[in-house]
């Protein structure tokens, strides 16, 4: 990414909405800082953006002043990435890239937080054309520094898509959670349980319940072997397990636990279990 620096004249750093203080990986603004940056906070659609004001005035005060939220599903305010690159742009100077009547756009991030879909957004709606990169609800989909995509046309503009890069040292447990929950690590380096856990902590302390209702569950509940099993049942979740007995093994119905963890997940990231601001 660094070497492809000298052909770039602006950074586009895609983020989670739902994590806008969290897990930006510090080393890419440290190696990639000299050009202009706009910040896009994605996936508005499942953040909670009653807190918007409060999340801007914390990236203003850490010098992002170019800041956007966007839904790549409805392609809301897709249509204001290009007007504000344009003026970054032009307002910066561009050493050995003045000649050129191009501009050349780096989108970074970490892991699963929507750049190859705000490339095809943005082609879409300025040259009416489908895919230019892959999308998966898992990290790790775009693999290397891709070749330059086109996404509009006047003015003449490409983007580089690149893969979604993880700080080497993430802060904090908590934060290690926040990534893994929305998907930014994959779930079975953590565990499926232990994000479900930590799911079901920030819903229910955000009165967000609408998961007893989605799961027939009696009332809201802080323990989420409970809630799990409850889940299990609901959906026909089970596993045979051997027993080991006295008079010898015995095969039993038990409820899957990680089979129920993993709906859980699955149904937040698709928005099912309302919007939550996790910072």
């Amino acid at each position: 990414m660094k070497n492809r620096l000298r052909v770039v004249d602006c950074l586009l750093e895609v983020h989670d909405a739902r994590i806008p203080l969290s897990g930006r990986n510090p080393l890419l603004q440290q190696a990639l800082g000299i050009r202009p940056h706009l910040l896009v906070l994605n996936k508005m659609d499942l953040a909670d953006l009653t807190h918007k004001s409060r999340i801007l005035e914390c990236l203003r005060q850490q010098g992002l002043s170019h800041v956007l939220f966007t839904d790549c599903l409805q392609d809301e305010n897709i249509d204001k990435i290009v007007p504000l690159i344009t003026e970054l742009v032009s307002n910066s100077q561009r050493y050995q890239r003045a000649e050129n009547i191009e501009s050349c756009i780096m989108v970074i991030g970490v892991p699963n937080v929507g750049k190859s879909s705000v490339i095809n957004s943005l082609r879409r709606l300025h040259l009416q054309k489908g895919k230019a990169s892959s999308v998966g609800g898992q990290p790790g989909i775009t693999r290397a520094v891709l070749t330059r995509i086109q996404v509009c046309d006047r003015p003449l503009m490409f983007l580089l898509d690149t893969p979604g890069v993880l700080s080497p040292q993430i802060e904090s447990v908590e934060i290690g959670l926040k990534l893994a929950l929305c998907g930014a690590i994959r779930d079975h380096l953590v565990g499926e349980e232990v994000i479900a856990d930590y799911l079901l902590y920030t819903l229910n302390r955000q009165q967000q319940f609408s998961y007893v209702e989605r799961y027939r569950l009696a009332s809201p509940c802080d323990d989420v072997e409970t809630v799990l099993k409850s889940i299990a049942l609901h959906l026909g979740k089970t596993r045979r397990v051997k027993v080991l007995t006295g008079t010898g093994n015995v095969t039993v119905t038990a409820p899957n636990y990680n089979g129920a963890a993993v709906d859980l997940i699955h149904s937040f990231r698709k928005g099912l279990l309302g919007k939550v601001m996790l910072d």
